[in-house]
């Protein structure tokens, strides 16, 4: 059996641990730079703000409702989040953190145990522990533990916020209560697909035939269907580094020199490059972009992006700025108001296992110069050591007007209790 733990409106019950007369109230959480909403209490979703709602739009619905609105506050939620995974790791030997919010279990060898009791408990432990509450499903596949948290999420008086499908009967009754668009790994497209041959909800989709799910939905859609049958396809998947590193920034101004945009791809490259040694990687190729300002239809548009090959893999910070700011050189162009860019790195390889080239290779220096420079900064705060292509003086300061105490990472946060 495999158990989906999902916290509720995280970064709202987040906020909420801290803030006790919250609860009740509606609350929303907003984007990077205070753009959109990202995260709703029950209470602001019935109010009727949609997810992704710009928020200078439905600034008077807001305040209409007296809608507590925060800064998205990462740096609390990460923490809040490790502290609910560590209770989860206690109930289960095998668990796959699949987002920040959410988990899978496996819970083979406890078909003793009454796994509602079990789930029950668990919910309550997380709920004292960290003051975060969840929902829990458990049924014999992945996907049908998504379906089963869906519904103990949906009826929570009903199901004490624990549903589980431990019979063909309940599987059959959830998927049909299941619309197609709400599947667990149908996207809108193939939501849309699915609609216009007829199929409306979960149970539909499992009537169809094989052949047609494999030729419309690759191999990928009949997993998902057959997982949905009760036949476990699906594993816990073990925890992987990226693929891929990005670092992009919109700016909080146009920029229109070209030493402007060097200083931010600059900087861009070095975390980058710190988070590349941070899981032990380098990098073979990295992409370098720049895009004006697509909401200013009375400027000149303009958008390149470019991908270079390395000459050898690197992590190191010096060696990526520079190729960076080469591949800036190549798309840059004067008279353009320029509005976001980003470094992209990819094609990793393991640090230990770099193969040596002939001509040019990394410098060996740089290595513990690296290591150096990521415990000085770990020590004395993040980016304190610095490139000289980069600003000495400038933090990246994201627009947090609504920004929390950071309550459990920052000690001059932290709660005070007078008595």
């Amino acid at each position: 059996m495999f158990a989906l733990i999902d916290c509720n409106n995280f970064y709202a019950s987040c906020e909420r641990v801290f803030r006790p007369d919250l609860v009740g109230k509606p609350v929303v959480v907003l984007s990077n730079n205070d753009g959109c909403v990202i995260a709703r209490s029950n209470e602001a979703k019935a109010v009727g703000i949609p997810m992704g709602a710009p928020l200078f739009e439905y600034e008077e619905l807001l305040n209409k409702h007296n809608v507590q609105v925060f800064s998205a506050n990462f740096a609390l939620y990460g923490d809040m989040s490790q502290r609910v995974m560590s209770i989860l790791e206690q109930y289960s030997p095998e668990m796959e953190i699949y987002s920040i919010d959410e988990a899978f279990l496996k819970f083979d060898g406890l078909e003793h145990l009454n796994l509602h009791s079990y789930s029950k408990e668990l919910r309550i432990k997380v709920q004292k522990w960290t003051g975060i509450p969840i929902s829990v499903g458990v049924a014999p596949t992945k996907a049908l533990a998504k379906v089963a948290n869906r519904i103990a999420k949906k009826f929570p008086k009903e199901t004490e916020g624990a549903y589980i499908i431990d019979t063909d009967e309940k599987r059959i009754k959830a998927l049909k209560w299941l619309k197609i668009e709400d599947v667990w790994g149908i996207g809108r497209q193939h939501s849309k697909r699915l609609i216009s041959v007829g199929v409306m909800t979960a149970h539909d989709f499992v009537q169809l035939d094989d052949a047609w799910v494999k030729k419309h939905l690759a191999v990928v859609g009949l997993r998902l269907k057959h997982d949905l049958q009760g036949i476990p396809t699906l594993g816990l998947d073990s925890v992987q580094s990226k693929k891929s590193i990005a670092t992009t920034r919109s700016f909080e101004e146009n920029y229109t020199k070209l030493e402007q945009l060097q200083e931010r791809i600059s900087t861009f490259a070095v975390s980058c490059a710190e988070k590349l040694r941070h899981q032990k990687s380098c990098c073979n190729s990295l992409m370098v972009f720049v895009h004006t300002n697509g909401h200013r239809k009375d400027l000149p548009q303009y958008s390149r992006n470019i991908v270079i090959k390395l000459p050898f893999a690197t992590n190191s910070s010096i060696e990526l700025s520079r190729f960076a700011l080469f591949a800036l050189s190549k798309i840059f162009k004067d008279g353009y108001h320029y509005k976001k860019a980003g470094v992209i790195v990819q094609d990793f390889t393991p640090e230990d296992s770099t193969q040596i080239h002939l001509f040019e290779n990394r410098d060996e220096r740089h290595i513990p110069l690296m290591k150096a420079v990521d415990a000085l900064n770990k020590s004395y705060g993040q980016q304190k050591i610095r490139l000289a292509t980069q600003d000495q003086k400038r933090v990246w300061k994201m627009k947090q007007e609504k920004l929390s105490p950071r309550y459990t990472t920052k000690l001059s946060d932290i709660i005070k209790i007078h008595c």
